[in-house]
């Protein structure tokens, strides 16, 4: 017999022991090259085993399979952990997955009581299990993260509670703020992601194992028992949803999307800060390139590259929603797709935490300069305004239109707004006082800025011990 039609033979012993009686020959080479998933679901041979281990153990508990052919079974499943673990695992992709993998080598271990396992379930609900298993471990192992990267923000918000910078709206200097404050802001939105983080881990912990194929089984299985046993707080209520549900699926690539928006803003920030009309800040040769043709050139390329990472985390998301929208209950073989996106998106998600945890901890910031760019573009006219309120009674929308005159009277004259004269500021209203000028300051502007949530350094200071309170 010839190589090749060996091979086909042994292709078509596999669909034969896949499809059972059904089918007589192995499927074309399009229709494997097109079904088979192993190349991305062998990520999930940890959780498909430890879903396999405790339906073992429930249905020996149930007597449905007898005690020794379930613990070969069970021995036969840590060898094959092990040698997945090691790299010493062969996976044929005429197996099409993980599951059948699985099933093959246990069947070449333990021989025909392998078939067992398979008692009561179906490769509907044991994927449903394995998935829901795998995006909780990635929340848990991403939580961490998020945790790192407010950590290494905390710190450095702390070393700069009272360095002065500008703040922006529409990218226009604004008002004097404290370089800690800014970072602490970051910290505020992962919270609010890891927040999404949990609620999702919460929402996605009901077992879809023992919902078979699509209808539940005839036999007597216990889902509690293999619920708790893999961890979950209760077993999925409904055996249709169970096996179609994908929600869990959308809901963490939805926070991992809002999430990658935040990474990709704090990226930008970084960006901005290091290049040089900017120049606030600096990167080592750690989270640094240069140019093939340009020798003075220091390229922020980490942090493009987690600003531009972005893009397919929110396209991984609508490319989901997209194959799930026109899905009749049940399973649809459509539901393949949700494996592929999870997977990139988590790793995604984990290499941008890398990096901006590193970079967060390497950046170095000119405070110096930053506080001479606070002070320009009339940063502190609000103060003025709030000082014609507070010290003359003066109607805010009044106090805003003599500040405005006076703003006007600055740029004709080339000149910041403490660097007018006393007259120039009676000029516009006679009430005005030399006092006037000790609001003028960005030292001034920050440092009166108490109130709750507010950049003044001593909230800073105290934002960073309730913050280390909150999320470490």
């Amino acid at each position: 017999m010839t190589g090749r039609s060996q091979k086909a033979k042994k292709k078509s012993a596999a669909a034969n022991a896949l499809w059972g009686g059904r089918f007589d020959a192995a499927p074309g080479a399009v229709m494997e090259e097109i079904n088979a998933s192993i190349d991305f679901d062998k990520k999930m041979f940890a959780q498909d085993i430890a879903g396999s281990k405790a339906h073992c153990a429930m249905l020996m508990a149930q007597s449905i399979i007898s005690a020794e052919d379930g613990n070969a079974i069970l021995a036969g499943l840590d060898t094959i952990l092990g040698e997945m673990e090691s790299g010493g695992f062969a996976f044929d992709r005429a197996l099409e997955d993980i599951h059948m993998n699985v099933e093959a080598r246990l069947a070449e271990l333990v021989g025909d009581g392998a078939g067992r396992l398979h008692t009561a379930r179906s490769r509907n609900d044991q994927v449903a299990t394995d998935l829901k298993i795998w995006v909780r471990d990635a929340l848990d192992g991403l939580d961490g993260a998020a945790k790192d990267l407010q950590s290494a923000l905390i710190d450095k918000a702390e070393s700069h509670a009272a360095t002065v910078m500008p703040g922006f709206t529409h990218l226009q200097t604004a008002q004097p703020v404290t370089l800690g404050h800014h970072l602490l802001a970051y910290v505020e939105m992962l919270g609010r992601d890891r927040g999404r983080m949990a609620d999702c881990r919460r929402r996605l912990n009901e077992c879809p194992l023992g919902a078979a194929a699509l209808a539940g089984t005839a036999f007597p299985i216990d889902r509690d028992a293999t619920a708790s046993a893999l961890g979950f707080d209760a077993p999925a209520a409904n055996s249709l949803d169970a096996v179609s549900d994908r929600d869990f699926v959308v809901e963490f690539l939805c926070l991992g999307a809002i999430l990658a928006v935040h990474m990709s803003r704090l990226a930008e920030e970084i960006v901005l800060w290091c290049s040089e009309p900017f120049a606030f800040a600096h990167l080592s040769d750690a989270f640094s390139t240069g140019s093939s043709i340009m020798p003075q050139k220091r390229n922020p390329d980490a942090a493009e590259l987690v600003r531009a990472k972005c893009g397919r985390v929110i396209g991984a998301l609508t490319g989901l929603l997209v194959v799930l929208k026109g899905l009749p209950l049940a399973y649809g073989k459509d539901l393949q797709e949700d494996k592929e996106p999870v997977f990139q998106v988590a790793e995604t998600l984990a290499l941008g935490f890398a990096a901006l945890t590193g970079m967060i901890a390497d950046i170095a910031f000119d405070a110096e300069r930053m506080k001479n760019a606070a002070g320009r573009g009339h940063s502190t006219a609000t103060d003025l305004a709030d000082w014609l309120v507070r010290v003359l009674g003066m109607p805010f929308r009044r106090a805003h239109h003599v500040t405005g005159a006076l703003v006007r009277r600055a740029d004709e004259k080339s000149c910041a707004l403490n660097e007018l004269d006393l007259a120039d500021m009676q000029a516009e209203e006679p009430a005005i006082t030399d006092d006037v000028f000790g609001v003028l300051g960005v030292d001034n502007s920050v440092n009166s800025r108490t109130s709750f949530g507010g950049t003044a350094p001593a909230n800073v200071v105290r934002a960073v011990a309730e913050a280390r309170r909150r999320f470490l």
